[in-house]
């Protein structure tokens, strides 16, 4: 019986932002047994924590959607860094949190009430071909003219990042089309992104399709970390904003971004809904 959290990430209010499933002490967990249980959780993401390998880091982390296991992601980095502290975890810093991941060593920081990642560098970035683009495009239902930009925006995940031209236009996109950018050949991690108009409590509005996990991420840290880096570059939003995702699917995920001395941290709230134990690893009878 291993301790379990489900966490609600980027909301103030259980419900309305992304949960995450976080498994405690899985260090005897083989690779089968934390995937099958991503599959049953069925959420976005299922974290285990472990004991880390490099003494730098407080803990260690492993994350898996329910297709496949990730190097990093963001609304699961800070639910797991909440289930760590909540769990009675003493980092070695009062203000910043150090997680192993596939990607390295990523810093999280508590940032007053709320808990900010340090964005890590893209293995993926610049523009995108047209052509890719294209197929995109085509697949979801928009236009070329609907389309102001395209970059890479991979930060483990995979993530094409779209500025369309505004934030009414990301919420009009057909969600259920998501579904179809595998099967038709083109790119299946798509982040949408539009602007607000000015005296928004927002500044962007962002959407993440993935058809080979959830469909649609109510709230995404890994796309809006390199979302922030491709915009904030291009002066294209400030280095301190908020974005806003998952209103189309009923959520109220809100993203604050602040880029200090060129590091942009990504932050929200967390909200701990679920605690207790759970049974993995046990023998069928």
């Amino acid at each position: 019986m291993l301790p379990f959290h489900q966490v609600d990430v980027f909301s103030d209010t259980l419900g309305l932002g992304n949960p995450v499933a976080v498994v405690h002490a899985a260090d005897d967990l083989d690779d089968a047994t934390m995937a099958a249980f991503a599959r049953w959780t069925n959420l976005s993401e299922t974290t285990f924590l472990l004991r880390p390998t490099d003494p730098a880091a407080d803990y260690r982390v492993r994350i898996f959607t329910p297709g496949r296991e990730l190097p990093f992601a963001g609304h699961p980095t800070l639910g797991t860094a909440r289930a760590w502290l909540d769990a009675g975890g003493a980092p070695r810093s009062d203000d910043v949190l150090v997680q192993e991941c596939g990607v390295g060593l990523v810093r999280v920081r508590r940032d007053g009430s709320r808990l900010a990642f340090a964005a890590p560098d893209r293995a993926r970035s610049g523009p995108v071909d047209p052509a890719e683009v294209a197929a995109v495009v085509a697949t979801l239902g928009l236009g070329p003219s609907d389309v102001v930009s395209a970059h890479w925006c991979d930060n483990g995940p995979g993530w094409m990042g779209l500025l369309l031209r505004d934030a009414d236009l990301v919420l009009g996109v057909d969600g259920a089309r998501a579904h179809l950018l595998g099967a038709s050949g083109a790119h299946d991690k798509v982040g949408l992104a539009g602007l607000h108009a000015d005296g928004s409590d927002v500044q962007l509005e962002v959407r993440a399709f993935f058809p080979g996990g959830v469909g649609e991420d109510p709230v995404t840290g890994s796309l809006n970390a390199a979302l922030a880096q491709w915009l904030v570059a291009d002066g294209v939003l400030p280095e301190h904003y908020v974005a806003a995702q998952g209103t189309a699917l009923g959520r109220r995920g809100r993203v604050h971004v602040d880029v200090v001395d060129d590091t942009v941290w990504v932050g929200g709230h967390t909200v701990v809904g679920v605690t207790g134990t759970v049974a993995l690893g046990q023998p069928d009878d």
